[in-house]
């Protein structure tokens, strides 16, 4: 079965009064937008790199709803992945794991069903040549454990990079039992894809809305400065972070990293948060509004930013409509939607 969408509006605003007939307008816009841009990716050789696309292995969505205790994650294939890949002009996906990954408090079970769910996406990259790749989970907190599957991951199965989550219980990623595992990423100068969760501190604080639709991007934004301010990220600069969500809410808060920067003087940031921060990359998937663009493009030099689109959560053409609403030229497009993804993953060029 097809999994079902509702659309998202990615247009501009009109200045002044706002009337119904303006959003009428407006809505009829973009739907005759998202029509010729399907049109065109279907007739279009696909060309874009999804960072951000998930998979989910059957035994790990059986995992998943025995641990959730609410039902099943959402329904999913590798022919599903590729139906909508190839609609929205997607030519590689490189899958991750849906939320909250292997861990939950149980470090044999976590541990083995990494090493599954590994070698499910090595056996997805080999069956389909040049339509995917995989972030490999890791079974922290444990970090012997997660150390032992770094290096099978890359020296067996030849992953594209690790995929984390902004926090496991309760440390986020800058806590220092993790730095062991942030240390060998850095000697392997990994690629690292960051994936936000609820976190423990914060479930069903506001009853009318979901807490992933508020907390997701909170947690990205909290993981980004755990790494800042504990030192983390200085003493791991070749590890290759790629942040989900353009940042999350960090391009709105960045004022109060700069002020505690230069409260505390702050010896892992010298010249302050902005390098540090414009080292990283993000994706822009549930990002891709013009404020959130902007905020982000703001403090982010644009080879930084990547093209994501969190499937099967959200549909691919959010973000493509998204990107070809915000104006950029030819060149920065294709930038954010493919070469800035094949200059950190140089395989991609054939």
């Amino acid at each position: 079965m097809r999994l079902r969408f509702s659309g998202c509006s990615c247009c501009r605003p009109p200045t002044g009064m706002i009337t119904r007939r303006a959003v009428l307008a407006g809505g009829a816009a973009l739907l005759a937008a998202t029509a010729t841009i399907g049109r065109a990716q279907i007739a279009a050789k696909p060309f874009r790199v999804d960072v951000h696309h998930h998979y989910i292995p059957p035994f790990h969505a059986d995992a998943l709803a025995v641990q959730r205790q609410q039902g099943r994650p959402p329904q999913w294939s590798v022919s599903q992945s590729l139906a909508e890949m190839d609609q929205n002009g997607i030519a590689t996906a490189i899958v991750s794991l849906v939320q909250p990954g292997v861990w939950w408090n149980n470090p044999e079970e976590a541990a083995k069903l990494a090493r599954e769910c590994n070698e499910f996406g090595a056996r997805m990259v080999a069956d389909y040549p040049g339509r995917f790749g995989f972030w490999a989970a890791l079974p922290l907190p444990d970090t012997d454990a997660s150390l032992r599957e770094i290096a099978y991951a890359f020296d067996v199965l030849k992953a594209d990079g690790i995929g984390l989550f902004t926090s496991y219980g309760d440390k986020y990623l800058g806590d220092p039992s993790f730095l062991p595992v942030f240390e060998e990423l850095h000697r392997r100068k990994a690629i690292v894809f960051v994936h936000p969760l609820v976190p423990n501190c914060c479930r069903g604080l506001v009853q009318s809305v979901p807490a992933p639709t508020l907390e997701f991007v909170q947690d990205t934004s909290r993981a980004i400065g755990g790494l800042l301010f504990s030192g983390t990220a200085a003493r791991c600069p070749d590890v290759r972070m790629i942040w989900s969500h353009s940042g999350g809410t960090m391009p709105f808060v960045v004022s109060r990293f700069i002020r505690l920067a230069e409260e505390r003087k702050n010896a892992f940031m010298p010249d302050g948060p902005i390098p540090e921060l414009a080292k990283f990359r993000y994706e822009i998937a549930q990002g891709h509004m013009p404020g959130q663009l902007d905020a982000l493009l703001r403090i982010i030099p644009l080879h930084q930013v990547l093209f994501g689109t969190d499937f099967p959560f959200r549909p691919g053409a959010d973000s493509v409509v998204g990107l070809a609403g915000y104006k950029f030229s030819a060149a920065d497009l294709r930038a954010i939607e493919r070469d800035n993804a094949v200059s950190l993953l140089p395989r991609l060029r054939g």
